[in-house]
């Protein structure tokens, strides 16, 4: 599924979706032990990628409130390192 295939969906998919990859960052950086298998996407790279473009697709008054663009750069930060 590309990004542009996800952006075309509701906002509560879009919403959960995002939700999920950000629990898939936290495991990855915790209990998952850096393992691409436990991401959604492929890879680390491709997640964050996937992370930014979902959360992009929102209009201003509607981007998450729990997760912010700085969130995202963190995640990358940390999962890229």
């Amino acid at each position: 599924m590309t990004i542009t295939e996800i952006n075309s969906r509701d906002p509560e998919f879009r919403y959960q979706l995002l939700a999920r990859l950000e629990q898939d960052c936290k495991y990855f950086l915790g209990n998952g032990g850096r393992h691409p298998k436990y991401l959604w996407a492929s890879t680390p790279e491709e997640h964050i990628e996937y992370m930014k473009g979902i959360w992009n697709g929102f209009p201003e008054e509607g981007k998450p409130e729990w997760l912010s663009w700085n969130d995202i750069l963190k995640f990358q930060g940390e999962m890229l390192d």
